[in-house]
């Protein structure tokens, strides 16, 4: 009786030990290459540069003075939507238009946060928009030169949002609006 007691008691007493823990999820490492950029001087009023993991410019132009550029980055699943519309005596109502567009994302937004753009050698002046949340778009912007020339842009992904796990390409193709804003020449 003995043989089998203790062998079974001994077998207690080493597998008692700390409860078991879930393990954490795991989530995939992203990362990107090294932006190069390229200037895309299409048929606009203005030219940009580009990262060259997008796919080439399409423009398309309807009524003659509005363009829309779609900036598609596939690997990404994600597009940058630009708006050229010039400016005819309408610029705060092109300005309201951009940030009532932004304000729209306030229902699953987390927090929006503006950053002004300034560049007074190239006379570009605008507004980048940083949206935190579940939001559609995460990232939109407008530049102007305040008399002639109005572009707007938004960052959309070919995904539901899931801030967690987009956010590694939003932050990078944040990067990609950022020195789209900083290299806009009007023409």
């Amino acid at each position: 009786m003995k043989r089998i007691v203790i062998p079974i008691l001994s077998l207690l007493m080493l597998s008692c030990g700390d409860d078991p823990l879930p393990k954490p999820k795991g989530y995939l490492r992203l990362e990107y290459p090294q932006p190069d950029y390229t200037k895309v001087d299409a048929p606009l009023p203005f030219s940009f540069e580009k990262n060259e993991l997008a796919d080439p410019i399409s423009v398309k132009k309807s009524l003659g003075k509005t363009h829309g550029i779609d900036v598609k980055y596939p690997a990404l699943k994600a597009t940058i939507y630009l708006t050229y519309k010039a400016v005819n005596n309408n610029l705060d109502s092109l300005m309201r238009d951009a940030q009532n567009l932004t304000q729209k994302h306030t229902i699953k937004a987390d927090e929006i946060s503006s950053n002004l753009f300034e560049n007074k050698k190239t006379n570009v002046y605008g507004m980048l928009y940083e949206i935190g949340g579940n939001a559609a778009s995460l990232s939109q912007f407008y530049v102007t030169d305040s008399t002639s020339h109005f572009l707007s842009g938004s960052l959309y992904f070919y995904a539901k949002p899931n801030y967690d796990s987009i956010y590694p390409a939003s932050e990078y193709l944040k990067k990609d609006i950022k020195r789209i804003m900083e290299t806009v020449e009007w023409k």
